[in-house]
């Protein structure tokens, strides 16, 4: 597991907590060990609670490998993180996030796939910034945005890439709820509990009810996507 994640287990709620010291931006060696703690949850029958650290849930990918990488190496990148987007929407335990402070670009993805989000109050951007910095949004985030995010927000959130703060967030649809930075922790961990004790069965087959056409789609799409944003010899 890569140093940047440390997974904990708190009683029946695995706590995964992202931090590698600057903005917590995603590359493989996170992207895989985020997959490998879900699946150990998994294992362990235990609801997840997935955070970052003080100020920073996630700023999204690693610009510098998407930018230096290539083509080949950009397009492994995107694709990593829409499956572990999937990972999270689909996974037989509820996942709630607690966010930290900052979350964009993929960071604000996996806002979405989460099944409940508890956001930390103060001067923090949560949404999508691909457009502002010349990105097309790829087809996974629309996706996740039409599922999640409030009509009233969509456009604004999405083509005309507006940032947030946390209470507006709220309203928007990243976040289902904000409260002090003291107390994020505490109320995110008592909610994994109580989402956690719900009958585990009927939890994951509504949510595969609801749920499930979306990440068909994402499956669907997802080459194509990829290949036509990051195409070989570009």
């Amino acid at each position: 597991m890569s140093e940047s994640v440390q997974y904990e287990l708190a009683g029946e709620v695995a706590i995964l907590r992202i931090d590698d010291g600057k903005a917590n931006a995603l590359d493989f060696s996170i992207i895989d060990s985020l997959n490998d703690g879900l699946l150990r949850a998994e294992k362990e029958a235990a609801a997840v609670l997935l955070t970052g650290r003080a100020g920073r849930f996630s700023a999204g990918f690693n610009l510098g490998v998407l930018r230096d990488g290539g083509p080949d190496v950009a397009r492994g990148l995107v694709t990593a993180g829409a499956e572990l987007s999937m990972h999270i929407a689909r996974h037989p335990t509820p996942v709630v996030i607690a966010c930290n402070g900052h979350a964009l670009a993929m960071g604000a993805v996996l806002l979405l796939a989460a099944d409940l989000r508890i956001g930390a109050s103060g001067d923090f951007k949560i949404g999508f910034n691909e457009v502002a910095i010349g990105m097309a949004t790829p087809v996974f985030l629309a996706e996740f945005a039409r599922e999640r995010l409030s009509k009233r927000h969509l456009q604004r959130a999405t083509v005309q890439a507006e940032i947030y703060p946390p209470e507006s967030a709220v309203d928007a649809g990243f976040l289902d709820r904000v409260v002090a930075p003291d107390d994020l922790l505490a109320c995110a961990l008592e909610e994994s509990q109580r989402l956690g004790q719900l009958p585990r069965a009927a939890f994951a087959r509504t949510r595969q009810i609801l749920r499930g056409g979306v990440v068909e789609r994402i499956e669907a799409t997802l080459t194509d996507d990829m290949a036509g944003a990051f195409p070989t010899g570009s």
